[in-house]
């Protein structure tokens, strides 16, 4: 697999020359709308075996072999040239592909109400590169009775593809997390009897493998209690042969407070759990200002501190699959409109933007002028920004990643998966 970023002036058919590949294969792999319309700034993934590399200044053999983890003798042996030679600014040598670790990906999938055959179609899609397929959610009542999520047919298609049920347990109350919720559970023990077996039976009667405890907005005092029944479900769940895992927002230091905060003990919960999902986005979010949703440094802040707390393969990297689309100039209290790569990809070809890349926060963005000419900035996702997160979940030997959500297109965050990784199977 290679990335290639579309220069002004550049077609469909002259992209596919460069890398002895067809239009139509390039136009499959990223469900290109319209081949015949690129946007200049456009990221898409070329589906080749390895990748092509075009020598710059100051560039060698050896120095080349050292960035792609190939000796400077099988690249020279692989594209026909002497060792020795100095290389000619612009050539262009054939890289094989690198061999691949193995990885978990999860992805969380949220109906409301209905599952859409839209939604139903990206699951199908998605499902050959998961290791965990996570409907969201099912919410905990005050009696400890659960609400379920709309399933359809999410239990036949994990199974098809050896995908393991995650249950994702909330305490969401009118679409919002509710701490008051939250303290009840934690405080009461014949309300987590009652609980965990409801959800025991669930899981049995639903053939779910994991048990996910998305807790959120817990008392900033309930620290131990949130462990302490974490281990009581971890001890129950295991003798039920289940997994347990757990959503963790995003920390950088076991003193960071809040209600987000305080009560994921990393280091308490790393111990307890199989696994966890940190929740790294959202520091750009609908109600904020115009910015990556999950730019690189603060990302790995967050992940170089858990790995200080927790085993390294306990951990699954938050992802996003969308991006946002602020109105200018932004206003306090006004929202930005949620889109998905693709979305965002058609947005800028209506309008002829020019997509750019803002590589201290590893992102694309680009601005345009609506019908009403408001101006408007979007940041998103693109296979650059991806194969930037999967270049530091191989650099920290991180477990995978985890999905925000799906029912949002993004074919290259697929193909870059299978370029990376091979992805677990534990169903």
């Amino acid at each position: 697999m290679q990335i290639h970023v579309v220069e002004e002036g550049q077609t469909l058919a002259s992209i596919a020359e460069t890398y002895g590949t067809t239009p139509e294969a390039i136009t499959e792999a990223n469900e290109l709308p319209d081949p015949n319309k690129l946007v200049t700034g456009q990221a898409m993934v070329i589906p080749i075996v390895g990748s092509y590399y075009w020598v710059k200044q100051g560039d060698t053999l050896y120095t080349i072999g050292q960035r792609n983890q190939i000796s400077a003798a099988e690249l020279a042996r692989i594209n026909r040239i002497p060792q020795y030679r100095p290389l000619e600014v612009g050539q262009r040598l054939y890289i094989p592909p690198r061999p691949r670790r193995a990885a978990d990906f999860n992805a969380y999938v949220e109906p409301r109400r209905t599952v859409t055959p839209a939604l139903e179609a990206d699951v199908r899609t998605a499902a050959p590169h998961l290791t965990y397929l996570a409907p969201f959610s099912f919410r905990i009542r005050r009696d400890g009775t659960l609400v379920r999520p709309t399933m359809n047919n999410f239990p036949q298609i994990a199974k098809e593809n050896q995908v393991l049920l995650m249950m994702v347990i909330t305490n969401l109350e009118r679409e919002q997390f509710s701490t008051e919720l939250g303290e009840l559970i934690l405080n009461n023990q014949e309300l987590q009897n009652t609980l965990l077996n409801n959800i025991l039976q669930t899981a049995r009667e639903l053939g779910m493998g994991d048990i996910h405890f998305d807790l959120e907005a817990l008392p900033t005092t309930g620290a131990e209690a949130y462990a302490n029944f974490l281990r009581k479900a971890r001890d129950r769940i295991h003798a039920a042969g289940l997994m347990m895992s757990v959503a963790l927002a995003p920390k950088t230091s076991a003193e960071q407070a809040g209600k987000w905060y305080t009560a994921h003990d990393y280091k308490a919960i790393g111990a307890i759990a199989d696994f966890v999902v940190i929740m790294t986005y959202e520091w750009g979010y609908s109600g904020g200002p115009p910015m990556a949703v999950s730019p690189i440094g603060p990302v790995r802040r967050v992940l170089q501190y858990a790995i200080t707390e927790m085993p390294a393969d306990k951990i699954l990297m938050g992802q996003n699959l969308y991006g946002y689309d602020w109105t200018l100039p932004y206003e306090r209290g006004t929202t930005a409109r949620a889109l998905s790569p693709q979305a965002a990809i058609a947005l800028a070809s209506r309008h002829n933007a020019v997509i750019r890349y803002d590589y201290r926060a590893q992102a694309p963005f680009f601005t345009y002028t609506d019908d009403q000419g408001r101006q408007h900035q979007v940041w998103f996702e693109d296979a650059r920004s991806i194969q930037a997160k999967f270049n530091l979940v191989k650099q920290l030997g991180l477990r995978g990643v985890s999905y925000w959500k799906l029912g949002l297109p993004f074919p290259q965050n697929w193909l870059l998966i299978e370029g990376n990784f091979r992805v677990r199977k534990r169903a």
